[in-house]
């Protein structure tokens, strides 16, 4: 059973459909972008719109430009890097030595005085 005030086959603020009733489209310009996996891709913009240079293309997700001879290359990649090898980036051997003693010491001087218990 329906609601009582449900109004069926339209939403709200819905008129009458057709370009007299919203207006006329806006001019547009169609440009195509390429991509180095050979995809293409064609979009519209209006003609008073700033024209991006490039445009990643929704097949790959690789960058496109307009210039089907230049294509721009795939970005670089760095390979995933665990939070040791940021610390080694950091710290040399001698001075991660020097903290993991001095790590070391702390925890031996409150195990003697009782604060951690193993």
């Amino acid at each position: 059973m329906m609601a009582a005030g449900a109004i069926r086959g339209s939403r709200i603020g819905s008129g009458p459909m057709g370009e007299a009733e919203r207006g006329e489209a806006a001019p547009r310009q169609a440009i195509s972008y390429f991509c180095v996996n050979d995809h293409s891709v064609t979009l519209n913009f209006a003609i008073e719109a700033e024209v991006p240079a490039e445009w990643d293309c929704p097949k790959c997700g690789m960058p496109a430009s307009m210039d089907s001879d230049n294509r721009p290359d795939a970005p670089k990649t760095e390979p995933y890097k665990t939070h040791l090898a940021y610390v080694k980036e950091r710290r040399s051997e001698t001075e991660a030595a020097d903290i993991l003693k001095e790590a070391l010491d702390t925890l031996r001087s409150k195990r003697k005085t009782g604060e951690i218990i193993f």
